[in-house]
């Protein structure tokens, strides 16, 4: 393994933007190359963001290659699949870190069943175990745990790196100065199997992001009591989130959702209100710095989580701490 190099493989959003979840993947990548004493190579699929060189210098990156083709505009899994397995077949990388999205769901197993790689997804870390081989913790069973794999065996590995797994680092040595090649694949005969209609728009601050967030839960009772979650949320200069039972229920919209199946999110602070606290949900939040908890039921889950526990009525306790947050 010595002899090859760490990749982390990236998507532009459009050209200019940089991928969601890149800096983590390159910190990742980082320490795993400075562990091993192998190179770092950064590949784009499309159009290298803005400050991209800039970005991968402050990351300790060695060689940035960018793949261009019209087929590669948008989202387009086959030629994506296509592309990325004739680079990694001639480059040979020991290890290929994605940044878990919807996208890298459908391409990251498929790139490692053409490898012929180990594929881990849910990845929350990869270190260097005492044997030189690599280790991959991945959450398991919703996040109820967390289980650790071995990469041995197989000529090469897969990993996802689930979103706020890892906090941004750059380089503890200083910039390098990457150079940026540029690469042709040839696509002429890739024919994409699935057509996307329209893609889903997000706009303003993303709760991924979030330093503060506040979520309602099914303790609120109705759907007008979310205001309040709204309310505090906007008094803390954060965002408002929700457990996944009041999105089924229309209560807001899915892009709030915290959750396994919604956001994964790493925010200072937490605030739960209404919320039992099921492994889907903590799955989304329980890398926040501080969780504070309000729930009627004392032997609500969510309390073996929080490092702070208010045994009440949201719906009295809410308004209270909006008056306090606003003075």
């Amino acid at each position: 393994m010595s002899s090859k190099r760490i990749l982390v493989c990236t998507r532009s959003e459009s050209a200019g933007a940089p991928s969601v979840g890149a800096e983590e993947a390159l910190t990742l990548g980082r320490r795993l190359a400075s562990s091993l004493g192998v190179r770092l190579s950064w590949l784009v699929l499309g159009p290298l963001p803005d400050g991209g060189l800039e970005t991968a210098g402050r990351f300790g990156v060695d060689d940035v290659d960018q793949i261009e083709d019209p087929r590669l505009d948008g989202f387009s899994p086959d030629a994506s699949v296509e592309a990325l397995a004739a680079y990694c077949q001639q480059e040979s990388p020991a290890l290929a870190i994605f940044s878990q999205t919807p996208d890298t769901r459908l391409v990251a197993p498929r790139l490692a069943g053409r490898l012929g790689a180990g594929v881990v997804m849910n990845t929350v870390d990869v270190v260097v175990g005492a044997d030189g081989a690599l280790e991959a913790t991945a959450s398991a069973y919703g996040g109820d745990t967390r289980v650790v794999y071995q990469l041995s065996g197989a000529p090469s590995y897969v990993v996802a790196l689930s979103a706020s797994a890892v906090s941004p680092e750059p380089a503890p040595d200083g910039p390098t100065s990457p150079e940026c090649r540029t690469i042709s694949p040839d696509l002429a005969a890739i024919e994409e199997r699935v057509r996307v209609i329209e893609h889903a728009r997000s706009e303003g601050p993303r709760l991924e992001e979030a330093d503060v967030i506040v979520s309602g839960g099914r303790g609120l009772g109705s759907p007008e009591n979310y205001k309040l979650i709204e309310q505090l949320a906007e008094a803390l200069g954060g965002l408002a989130g929700a457990s996944r039972p009041i999105v089924d229920e229309g209560w807001v919209d899915s892009s709030q959702q915290v959750g396994l199946t919604g956001k994964i999110t790493r925010p200072t602070l937490y605030l739960a209100a209404g919320i039992s606290g099921a492994s889907q949900h903590m799955a989304g939040c329980s890398a926040a710095g501080t969780i504070v908890a309000i729930n009627r039921d004392p032997d609500a889950a969510i309390f073996r989580y929080c490092r702070y526990g208010v045994v009440g009525d949201c719906l009295e306790i809410l308004p209270e701490l909006i008056r306090a947050a606003r003075q």
